[in-house]
């Protein structure tokens, strides 16, 4: 085999081998509901004896048809999150749920889920959606849904949810590709960050004043999620 040939098989073996090991491994067994009781440290949760599953492992009476408060913060939304950590036969199975409720002119302000896609569908009313691919072309992608419109939120992307109506509250429900997809809201993150981000870095990276970067530091952030 001629040296270049050898080098080219070489990276590809190379590269599959990364894609395999990078990849979420697949579940080796029916279930592995968590064991919010183990001391063992594992990506994830340790698996409960088989022989103690119920099916209460798998059950949350969420009261999902029950509207939320969209009052409880400045931004006019609730996400009422179902993953693992409420219900334990979720773990290793990679998904996730979420109610979001939106008051009048409410948002779900621009988030990222790091462990996560997204897919989302109205059930009542109208929102605008969007998402930021990432460096250096930063394209914006935007859309009106309607009632039993869908959107996806690709994983890690910048993305926001808002009701343009200054009358109606909005729900929509989510589906998401992790057992724990996190989230990072942008503001909260860079400005209510604890300790404090120094504001002669925050200054500097958004080209404005010290004051400015002082005062969004002063706001209140709340988390919109329950």
């Amino acid at each position: 085999m001629a040296p270049s040939s050898c080098f080219l098989l070489t990276a590809v073996l190379a590269l599959a081998t990364w894609q395999a090991i990078a990849s979420d491994p697949s579940p080796l067994q029916d279930f592995c509901v968590a064991d919010n009781s183990s001391r063992v440290l594992v990506n994830g949760f340790a698996c409960k004896d088989p022989k103690d599953v119920k099916a209460e492992d798998f059950f949350l009476a969420a009261k999902l048809d029950m509207p939320r408060d969209t009052k409880m913060n400045k931004v006019g939304s609730n996400v009422t999150l179902i993953n693992v950590m409420r219900i334990p036969g979720l773990n290793t199975l990679g998904i996730s749920l979420a109610r979001i409720d939106y008051a009048p002119l409410g948002e779900n302000p621009p988030h990222t889920h790091p462990r996560a896609t997204e897919i989302l569908t109205v059930l009542e009313g109208t929102l605008y959606v969007g998402f930021v691919t990432s460096n250096p072309e930063n394209k914006f992608l935007s859309k009106v849904l309607n009632k039993g419109d869908v959107f996806v939120f690709p994983e890690g992307l910048i993305h926001f949810q808002f009701n343009p109506n200054p009358y109606k509250p909005v729900v929509a429900v989510a589906a998401l590709s992790s057992q724990n997809p996190g989230a990072i809201t942008i503001a909260n993150a860079v400005f209510g960050s604890k300790p404090m981000i120094s504001d002669d870095v925050l200054a500097k990276a958004f080209q404005v004043d010290k004051m400015t970067v002082d005062w969004l530091q002063a706001q209140f952030w709340a988390d919109n999620h329950n």
